[in-house]
């Protein structure tokens, strides 16, 4: 579903965002360090669109004709395998803008990206993304950091992958879940995000059997509680000294 105008009092060109929503855009670590007149350019060129759990949003090999920043959910970017099993390869948080590469380099969508649970996307069109581009110099300096802070976490878990045990990275994923997702409820933390053991599996380049026996490992030393479909942090002191160790 597309929707441009705005029903917030605002002026005319402002997409249309719950303060919830508007909230998660603004307070964005990549957005939020912008100018003021480029945050406003960058709204007043954008559309919201929203997804039902599962809508497709991109499809490998396809041309790109929009960058996309996540207001609400999250976009689930993945892969078919050779043989023919999904596998997710990241989660886009709310906040976080995507899609630029290609529309820089102007080759195909490298992955297929679908919406995971009820998601909101506020969406520029390839043609405002250059135009923003040409009166924007900030703009360029902006993605280029964008980008360069992309590789630099890249080459973080290739390290990881390569150097740490599953013990490690599966601690490491729930604190970053934790931060993105994180629901405080007293001293726990309950990751909003609904993940299956499958996909925290996939995210780790391991088995579903080998993650559900360290989740195992990490409830008795009270670390986590494993919950269907969700799972709520304990103590993110024991979940650290299990990354760090």
């Amino acid at each position: 579903m597309l929707v441009r105008l705005s029903h917030l009092g605002q002026d005319m060109n402002t997409p249309v965002l719950t303060i919830e929503e508007r909230q998660n855009i603004e307070s964005g670590a990549w957005f939020s360090k912008l100018s003021q007149p480029l945050r406003h350019a960058i709204l007043s060129r954008a559309y919201v669109r929203r997804l039902s759990d599962g809508g497709p949003l991109a499809s490998r090999g396809t041309p790109a004709e929009e960058w996309c920043g996540v207001a609400r959910g999250a976009v689930r970017v993945s892969l078919v395998s050779l043989s023919g099993k999904q596998v997710t390869l990241t989660y886009c948080e709310p906040g976080v803008w995507f899609g630029d590469i290609a529309l820089f380099d102007g080759l195909p969508r490298t992955h297929d990206a679908d919406a995971h649970g009820e998601t909101t996307l506020l969406c520029v069109r390839k043609a405002d993304f250059k135009e923003l581009l040409s009166q924007h110099s900030e703009l360029y300096d902006a993605l280029l950091r964008l980008n360069c802070r992309r590789l630099r976490l890249m080459f973080n878990q290739f390290e990881d992958l390569n150097t740490k045990p599953l013990s490690a990275r599966l601690a490491k994923q729930i604190i970053m879940l934790a931060k993105s997702y994180g629901i405080e409820q007293g001293e726990e933390i309950r990751i909003g995000l609904q993940l299956a053991q499958e996909d925290l599996a996939q995210l780790l380049g391991a088995s579903r059997q080998r993650v559900n026996q360290e989740l195992k490992g990490f409830e008795r030393e009270g670390a986590v509680r494993v919950e269907p479909t969700r799972l709520v942090v304990l103590s993110r002191d024991k979940l650290l000294d299990i990354a760090e160790g």
